[in-house]
């Protein structure tokens, strides 16, 4: 794990955390680093929603597309 110090944040901004880590039962280190983490997991979770409705939606469009594998091995069998 990486270590990383903050300077020059406004005293307003840690008070907001401060509150915030003290009504949620843990340390302003500890709101800081949820807080932290869950922006960075933004992106990606934003892009598995995504993908999970397009999924969804090829699904409604073809149906359940069978596995492709045993025809794989059989090309790749055969080839050989």
């Amino acid at each position: 794990m990486a270590d990383v110090k903050l300077r020059k944040l406004d005293q307003w901004v840690v008070e907001v955390y401060r509150t915030r880590a003290r009504a949620a039962g843990h340390s302003l280190e500890e709101e800081m680093r949820r807080t932290v983490t869950s922006a960075a997991l933004k992106p990606r979770l934003d892009f598995a929603r995504k993908m999970a409705r397009l999924r969804e939606k090829i699904r409604r469009k073809y149906g359940i597309l069978g596995d492709s594998t045993p025809g794989i091995r059989q090309e790749r069998d055969s080839s050989s």
